[in-house]
């Protein structure tokens, strides 16, 4: 096989999946290691696996590593190029379902330790502190808008000096794993942070699938908050930037 772009997208997600829900099921499972080990072990530990779904998607063939159909989205209003959103998105949301599968396999004997089904979906899906669909679309839409403007202001830093140059491609995708942790660690609190569609649908969907034991329902009423609120708020969020000439 060879690196491409699409297999770049696939893996690289893959990867942000199976190391960001891996820590949420870490967390919440019954009768792990790190039971009860709270917020900021989830917000690191998304943190990290974005660092490093980066690292990976690089390597497997794609530069751009959006990793992310509202980063793919927001790229294509930004520059006007629609030509790789279609092969990105399903890229990304075929590598979310598999890492979403191998969180599953993963914590295999701890879904029948655990009782609760809402803590067996959140390690697969996003869901609302407090359920009220308006709020939590507007949470989805600030954080992508601030996670978009975020990633294109890490890619501007240095430009504007020409003798110094952009910031080394190396430190880009540690600067977007503290993007991304901060949104977290400030917003995360009412959704649970999707910023991303596939982060939501691709594991959502392997839930309905899985045989988890007593699983319960995998909500697919609020399933449409984060998908709609990420890609709108990407789509103002590159406005914003064309705005500015970004």
């Amino acid at each position: 096989m060879h690196q491409t772009p699409f297999i770049g997208e696939l893996v690289g997600t893959m990867i942000v999946i199976l190391l960001g829900n891996g820590v949420v099921a870490n967390v919440v499972l019954k009768q792990t290691k790190g039971e009860n080990g709270g917020w900021i072990v989830i917000t690191a530990g998304w943190a990290f696996a974005v660092i490093f779904g980066v690292f990976i998607a690089n390597a497997f063939g794609s530069p751009g590593a959006h990793l992310n159909p509202a980063v793919t989205i927001a790229f294509a209003v930004l520059k006007n190029d629609y030509s790789n959103v279609l092969s990105f998105i399903t890229a990304q949301l075929i590598g979310a379902f598999l890492g979403a599968v191998l969180v599953y396999f993963q914590y295999l004997p701890h879904w029948k330790a655990t009782d609760d089904p809402g803590s067996k979906l959140a390690c697969f899906s996003t869901n609302p502190a407090i359920k009220s669909p308006g709020a939590n679309f507007l949470s989805e839409f600030i954080a992508t808008i601030i996670l978009i403007i975020g990633i294109a202001a890490i890619g501007f830093s240095g430009t504007s000096d020409v003798q110094r140059g952009p910031i080394p491609s190396g430190v880009a995708p540690y600067l977007v794993g503290m993007l991304v942790w901060s949104i977290g660690l400030s917003l995360g609190g009412t959704t649970g942070y999707a910023i991303n569609p596939v982060r939501d649908l691709g594991p959502r969907i392997a839930h309905a699938i899985l045989p988890i034991h007593k699983k319960g329902s995998s909500e697919w009423g609020y399933a449409w908050v984060p998908i709609a609120g990420p890609i709108l708020g990407a789509i103002v969020g590159a406005f914003i930037l064309r705005m500015f000439s970004f």
